[in-house]
């Protein structure tokens, strides 16, 4: 296993759930997902108790379910509610195993492993997503690699300079050295371009030109996601690390949740606190990101065949590589961790 077991995971978009019945697999588990008629989600195993047919294949009845096979029928609560032989008496015994589900940030959330630690103050806070004064949007990837070789990608943004050359790409990431923090369970990669020329997407967003200060802030959150604080202010503006809220920021916010050992779900997005009343900026933004993050799913499919390939080959870490390689050390140790209950409220922000 790669992945830590108690954990919550992205299940899908809001938008993606809907009353027709979504199958995902997560973390090897194969789910099925929809929402009840008062718009909660219920979320279950997609195998039939009976014959063990997908139920995601079966026909929605309210909030039940009925298996396309034989027709037995499921509730929302995963029991029983009739029969194949609609005389024989309902045996509640027979049962599916449900799942905890939580709505946040514009995901729903799912715990597969053991329910009875499925504390929803555990869920990543990813607070841009879901403050006022931010605007927030993103897409779906089903990308074929491990989920962790995402994670490396996005901590180490050094590679933007040649996998995004005609996107993103600028010269000064190569050139600006990164600090590395671990605080707890999160892992910090920092850099900091004084002076530079901003990028012509963040000339756009800054409504001007000219030299600026130029920040990435990566962070990683467990289970697997990472969102990466960026931005400019204007040179002179007295921007710094510690306090950027001088120009435009945003942030880049990507959660992996592990579909196999060697398959993921991706989502992305990007949440601003500029033109968060242009909806239309807010789809043509999005379209972009997305391209941009093709580009990535290009070079990291490419890389996990390429390990498939080569078995006796082992990845190699530099300088580059200290926040990926810190976050696997974290993964590792929460592995054989169980999480403790936990009484706290989620900071709003």
């Amino acid at each position: 296993m790669t992945h830590i077991r108690n954990a919550w995971y992205v299940l899908g978009w809001d938008s993606e759930v809907d009353t027709a019945p979504l199958a995902r697999t997560i973390c090897g588990v194969p789910v099925v997902a929809w929402r009840k008629l008062d718009r909660s989600v219920v979320a279950m195993r997609d195998a039939c108790p009976h014959r063990l047919l997908p139920l995601s294949m079966g026909i929605k009845e309210g909030d039940s379910i009925r298996c396309r096979y034989h027709g037995l029928k499921i509730g929302a609560d995963g029991v029983a509610e009739e029969m194949p032989i609609k005389t024989d008496p309902v045996n509640r015994r027979v049962c599916t195993e449900t799942f905890a589900v939580e709505e946040r940030h514009r995901f729903v959330w799912i715990w597969v492993g053991d329910r009875a630690l499925a504390d929803p103050a555990l869920i990543p806070d990813l607070w841009p997503c879901s403050t006022p004064g931010w605007a927030f949007d993103g897409g779906y990837y089903p990308i074929k690699c491990d989920y962790r070789l995402v994670i490396d990608n996005l901590m180490d943004l050094t590679h933007e300079t040649y996998v995004h050359a005609g996107s993103i790409g600028q010269p000064e990431l190569m050139e600006t050295p990164i600090e590395t923090r671990v605080e707890g369970d999160k892992v910090f990669v920092t850099r900091w371009m004084a002076g530079v020329d901003a990028p012509p997407f963040w000339s756009m967003a800054l409504k001007q030109t000219g030299k600026v200060d130029r920040w990435q802030i990566c962070e990683f959150i467990a289970p697997s996601a990472v969102i990466i604080d960026v931005g400019v202010a204007p040179l002179g503006a007295g921007a710094t690390l510690a306090d950027h809220d001088r120009g435009v920021r945003g942030f880049v916010i990507d959660v992996m949740t592990p579909e196999t050992e060697t398959t993921s779900h991706y989502f992305w997005g990007m949440a601003r606190n500029f033109q968060t009343d242009d909806p239309g900026f807010t789809a043509r933004f999005k379209n972009g990101q997305g391209g941009v993050f093709l580009e990535d799913v290009e070079i990291l499919e490419a890389q996990q065949r390429s390990i498939d390939a080569n078995p006796a080959l082992k990845l190699r870490a530099y300088n580059i590589d200290e926040g990926g390689v810190r976050v696997r050390r974290i993964i590792d140790r929460l592995m054989t961790q169980v999480p403790a209950k936990t009484t706290s409220v989620e900071t709003a922000l």
